[in-house]
């Protein structure tokens, strides 16, 4: 890493200029992401973007004084497969104004604040794309998804019989104040079990619970409730909010779960007895869920519970670095695959030697071995954590099979007991 990153530098690109925000400048900084993002009738959060502040992070493009476009990135981690963490660039805030559109401002928001990251060492950079043909350009792939449920109570008639619960233990609603305290510190052993999942600082809680609030956020205070085992140790957590409407005399209500966590089967087994038996409730949703989570097989009729129509895509990521990123996780099996990695921008261009040991470690390093695959730095970005296949991709024309075989191998390497997610928007 160095410490040639020179937060004052200004970038021309079409008569226009791209520079990072000074601290005085985000108020202006947080109308034009108001306007880019089509809400101009939402008032600045002046003090929030303050706090979210940091030297060359806010990016702005600018024609003349008027601010056109935004970005903003921050530091993260980032868990891969096996429970370590990767240092991630976290890219956020992305808008362009309609008038000023095609004329380079994002592929120089984004260039710069990706040659910063790699230069402060990030393995990778993540971002939640709202359209999906926007990012593949600079790098990104689809690597983790959501898999959100509705649950119609009426046909399901709750959990099955046998399930396992927690012997000596309770669950507790809780206030705001001790959601802050006791979320954060359940987040944080439970972020380093599920791969995909990043880091929450505290403004993230203090928004969840409504502590912060901003011109923008429709706060209405969650039902939120944890659960303990018989030692007092919280194990879980559910926020949900109820929209009681009513069918004549019968209740038709609507329980939307915000967030759910457990460190384990039976904690989850407690918690979701609990939403299910909220009364005047007609069906419960549940709108991001990892995609392994059991809970429609949890139910007595598993065809009550219907996927989400918002489930999709939700983290992207890009490798910066190939030997970091690739060298962090865990191998399902061990193996040797060669990857010619073709990266518009550089970072991981190359050819790649994948190898796996029967322990689960493993590292990538460069080689002039034959390549078994040949891909874009989008589809490395897909493969990294485990969620998207090379045999998929290939099928899709969007990964080149070398070797016959070599897909079908590489998905050996890289297969993950649970898929990636994330719970955590950014």
């Amino acid at each position: 890493m160095g410490n040639s990153i020179d937060h004052t530098a200004v970038d021309s690109v079409s008569g226009l200029q791209v520079r990072a925000v000074s601290v005085d400048e985000v108020a202006e900084w947080n109308r034009a992401l108001n306007f880019g993002f089509l809400r101009p009738h939402v008032a600045v959060a002046e003090d929030l973007r303050r706090r979210q502040w940091e030297p060359g992070r806010m990016l702005a493009g600018f024609d003349g004084d008027r601010q056109i476009a935004t970005f903003r990135s921050f530091d993260t981690e980032l868990t891969v497969p096996g429970g370590s963490v990767v240092r991630a660039d976290a890219v956020t805030n992305v808008t362009v104004s309609s008038t000023h559109r095609r004329r380079g401002l994002l592929s120089a928001m984004m260039r710069r604040d990706l040659a910063a990251a790699a230069e402060r060492g990030c393995a990778v950079a993540v971002l939640m794309a709202a359209e999906y043909n926007i990012y593949g350009r600079f790098g990104f792939g689809p690597a983790t998804h959501g898999s959100g449920w509705k649950i119609d109570l009426r046909r399901t008639r709750g959990l099955r019989d046998g399930l396992p619960g927690v012997p000596g233990g309770r669950i507790d609603f809780v206030t705001m104040a001790e959601l802050r305290a006791l979320g954060a510190d359940l987040y944080e052993r439970w972020r380093r079990t599920q791969p995909g999942a990043i880091e929450r600082d505290a403004l993230w809680w203090e928004r969840t619970s409504g502590e912060v609030r901003t011109p923008a956020d429709d706060f209405k205070e969650p039902f939120a409730a944890v659960h303990r085992d018989a030692a007092g140790t919280v194990t879980g957590l559910v926020l949900y909010r109820i929209d009681p409407k009513w069918d004549g005399a019968y209740p038709d209500g609507t329980l939307s779960v915000d967030e759910f966590i457990a460190l384990d089967l039976p904690t989850a087994v407690e918690l979701w007895r609990l939403v299910l038996s909220v009364d005047w409730m007609a069906r419960v949703e549940v709108r991001n869920l990892g995609p392994d989570d059991p809970l429609p097989l949890l139910l007595q009729d598993p065809r009550a519970a219907t996927p989400h129509e918002d489930n999709g895509d939700l983290v992207w990521v890009r490798v910066l670095d190939v030997e970091a990123a690739f060298g962090a996780r865990s191998y399902g099996a061990p193996g040797r695959v060669v990857l010619e990695v073709d990266d518009k921008l550089g970072y991981a261009s190359g050819r790649w030697a994948l190898e796996a040991a029967g322990d689960g470690t493993g590292r990538c390093t460069r080689t002039t071995d034959p390549a078994d695959l040949a891909l874009g730095a989008s589809e490395l970005g897909s493969l990294h954590l485990g969620a998207e296949t090379a045999s998929r991709l290939a099928g899709a024309a969007l990964l080149t099979e070398l070797r016959p075989g070599a897909a079908a191998a590489a998905d050996l390497l890289l297969r993950t007991p649970v898929r990636a997610w994330t719970p955590t928007e950014f």
